[in-house]
């Protein structure tokens, strides 16, 4: 698939990302009580109704899910209000064809902004990134929907030509699942297609797709950019670390 960063990208993030479930019951509880803030109503604040559903598909727990809603909403007192903060970053490397940079945009949800930039520049400093400007790297991405899945769905060509329809512009297939990118309104509907088709949803939602990839050729570098993105996403404020690397043979290396 050309432009973007693939399933074995996604592999390497969501590997650090969902090391440990208290992590992933707190990231979903920041973007449910995110979305709360429009409303508290799942039926009528189709945005909650997905937090909802993600959440549910990591087995978060209905407690946490109703504190979140209610947090957002504002019926619990006393609590620091999230907010959503993008950061960047990048890290010198080797590529093919001469150096290079790969870019890295940090999404964050903290109510704690001092803490957070504080813990993540630390973080990039110390794996040997430097830190940027949010607006030098983030014009390097575009915003879109991202569906990963995997097993063994039906997949037909009727069901390529209905994702196509909802709005699928990218659908890349191989051994270890499907990777579909959409429009930033078309994700739920493609999600839904494939769930229904019998494939397991690994992840669906909005993300920093980059517009074109740079490939490292220098091991030590890959071994290095692995590290700095595992690092980053150990921060309980940090939901996702996006790069524009192509990082499709790094799992032989890391």
């Amino acid at each position: 698939m050309s432009g973007h960063s693939k399933w074995a990208n996604i592999r390497i993030r969501k590997g650090a990302q969902d090391a440990k479930r208290g992590k992933t019951y707190t990231r979903h509880a920041r973007l449910i009580e995110m979305a709360a803030r429009s409303g508290g109503d799942p039926v009528m604040n189709p945005t909650l109704r997905t937090a909802i559903e993600n959440a549910k598909e990591d087995s978060v727990p209905n407690a946490n899910i109703e504190r979140a809603i209610k947090k957002g909403i504002g019926a619990l007192k006393g609590e620091g209000m999230i907010e959503e903060i993008l950061y960047a970053a990048y890290l010198p490397v080797r590529q093919v064809g001469g150096p290079g940079s790969v870019a890295i945009l940090i999404e964050c949800l903290t109510d704690n902004r001092n803490r957070t930039i504080s813990h993540v520049r630390s973080l990039v400093e110390k794996h040997g990134g430097r830190w940027a400007d949010s607006g030098s790297v983030q014009w390097l991405f575009t915003r879109k929907g991202v569906v990963i899945a995997k097993g063994a769905g039906n997949w037909s060509d009727a069901l390529e030509l209905q994702l196509i329809d909802a709005g699928a512009e990218d659908i890349d297939r191989d051994s270890d699942g499907i990777e579909i990118v959409t429009t930033t309104a078309g994700w739920p509907g493609v999600r839904d297609l494939l769930k229904s088709a019998g494939f397991a949803i690994v992840t669906a939602g909005l993300k920093y797709v980059p517009q074109q990839t740079l490939i490292v050729g220098d091991e030590a570098v890959t071994r290095q950019l692995v590290r700095l993105v595992e690092a980053i996403e150990e921060d309980d404020d940090v939901v996702e670390v996006f790069i524009n690397a192509d990082l499709n043979h790094v799992l032989a290396v890391s």
